[in-house]
């Protein structure tokens, strides 16, 4: 397999994509359907490194589209949910060619945003699930452009364009081809022995890394089903899980979090609908979630650490009987993890210093950006921009991204330590750890919490200090209804005091 089109793998009897009140499927059909989409952009002028915006929410007609976008051309996949500015930077950013939306299901602020001849197509399916494109406007009063040859898309060419989430002003441009894709797809199936059998949830939004690749191509490169609701919500998850059964799925530790506490009460109930595995990425998972993950479903959490120039994993715990380590996120499948000093040395085990990666699924460059392809790779190594710390026996512990750690006086903090001592506090549903300048000591340390129960603030230092160095202890705590997350659900820590409007302090 070399090309995304090429990891359809499933016989074609075999169910790919299923979800709620709508038909099954197939992947003999979602084959049919993939090369008749391809054949339809081709038609319409649009081919080989044309980009072409997806804005659509979860469902098997964005799969469908995907794969389909991506075969004759380039996917810019994106949230649906972004302002007009926001739609207007991505598309003069990648360059977009046309835009496809769900029929019926318009996005005001992604149409008003379109560029001058970009053209707005939509997608709807019939009864049996098949979908078809639509064009609902060309973009330009010239005559329509010539068809373009039915090529289809080959291993070096960019499957697919998403833009970076980090701390810079500008999001970073990111190709991912799809050999970069089809061996993250591969890896991720052989750590997970995923099959025919298996069936994912996918709770992750296709816009974001972690669910196109971590719940949806490596299902379907293994020839298993991919269950596509809408979107995520934890009050619908328990009916998902009786509905359809699957055998495990992927989510952030923030979702991981919202389902503990919806389906507490039902234990014995989905004890019986056992999952195989419970996956975690994208975030740093909580020790006491996980322990209360694996006590809700009897079955067994694994960590992961990926990211999107990665094309999604680069290390992972592996499944029962191999050792699950507490505290890290595995090692490296298909990939080769090491740590890296400032200046370009490999650390040996047990020291600490920045995570590189290499592997076939790394991509090669941020697209135009020389600049910071110069800062993110060493003599082959890619810096991923995180502090860790590798065992003996290659297991990854992850304590922090390096813009993160909390410089308090000239002590370097991990906050990830303090969620999780806060975290394991009764009173606590959800917690983190932030810089705020300080006059001083250049950063002190504050803490968001949601709480469960009314608590005072002396309280919560008092727990901290039992387990934390006096230094780490929170200077002050800020009671939240909700945590700021992303719209991926990434917790929005190097934002917190700006959000929160906390000024530099004198003490």
């Amino acid at each position: 397999m070399s090309t995304l089109y090429e990891l359809l793998a499933g016989e074609d009897d075999q169910p790919a994509l299923l979800a709620p009140g709508k038909p099954m499927l197939t992947y003999g059909q979602l084959r049919r359907n993939v090369r008749e989409i391809a054949s339809q952009l081709n038609q319409l002028g649009l081919g080989r490194g044309d980009r072409i915006a997806l804005a659509m929410i979860n469902g098997p007609e964005l799969i469908t589209t995907f794969f389909g976008i991506a075969t004759a051309a380039t996917a810019a996949p994106l949230n649906p949910k972004y302002k007009q500015d926001e739609f207007a930077f991505y598309y003069e950013d990648t360059a977009a060619k046309a835009l496809v939306t769900l029929s019926g299901s318009p996005i005001p602020a992604a149409m008003a945003a379109a560029l001058p001849g970009m053209k707005l197509l939509s997608v709807s399916a019939d009864e049996n699930g098949y979908c078809g494109l639509a064009v609902v406007s060309d973009g330009s009063s010239l005559p329509p452009p010539d068809p373009k040859p039915e090529e289809v898309s080959e291993s070096d060419d960019v499957a697919m364009i998403l833009h970076t989430s980090g701390t810079t002003s500008r999001p970073k441009r990111v190709p991912l081809r799809h050999r970069n894709l089809v061996a993250s797809a591969n890896n991720i199936r052989s750590t997970y022995d995923l099959g025919p059998s298996d069936r994912t949830l996918c709770v992750m939004p296709l816009f974001h890394i972690h669910g196109i690749v971590g719940s949806m191509l490596s299902t379907l490169s293994s020839g298993g089903s991919v269950v596509c609701p809408p979107g995520f919500n934890a009050m619908e998850f328990l009916s998902l899980i009786e509905s359809f059964s699957p055998t495990w799925y992927s989510a952030v530790p923030t979702m991981h979090q919202m389902v503990l506490a919806r389906v507490d009460r039902h234990a014995e109930q989905l004890r019986k609908r056992r999952l195989r595995f419970i996956r975690s990425s994208s975030a740093p998972m909580p020790p006491v979630v996980r322990e209360r993950l694996e006590q809700c479903f009897n079955a067994p959490v694994l960590d992961s650490y990926g990211m999107t120039e990665a094309s999604h994993q680069m290390a992972s715990n592996p499944l029962p009987p191999r050792e699950r380590k507490a505290g890290t996120v595995g090692y490296g499948h298909g990939v080769e993890v090491r740590i890296m000093d400032e200046a370009g040395h490999l650390l040996a085990p047990g020291e600490i210093g920045e995570v590189v990666v290499r592997g076939p699924n790394v991509v090669d460059g941020y697209e135009n950006n020389p600049e910071a392809n110069l800062a993110a790779y060493t003599n082959g190594w890619f810096r991923t921009g995180d502090q860790g710390v590798l065992d003996a026996d290659g297991y990854l512990s992850l304590t922090g991204r390096i813009k993160e750690l909390i410089n308090r006086g000239g002590e370097k903090v991990s906050p990830l330590e303090i969620d999780d001592v806060l975290l394991r506090h009764p009173a606590v549903a959800e917690a983190l750890a932030f810089a705020v300048p300080h006059k001083m000591l250049g950063e002190e340390i504050h803490a968001a919490v949601v709480l469960k129960d009314p608590v005072e603030g002396s309280e919560l230092r008092a727990h901290c200090a039992e387990a934390l160095a006096e230094y780490k202890v929170p200077k002050r705590f800020h009671v939240l209804t909700e945590i700021p997350r992303g719209a991926t659900g990434k917790l929005q820590r190097i934002n917190m005091a700006k959000l929160l409007k906390i000024g530099a302090a004198d003490e």
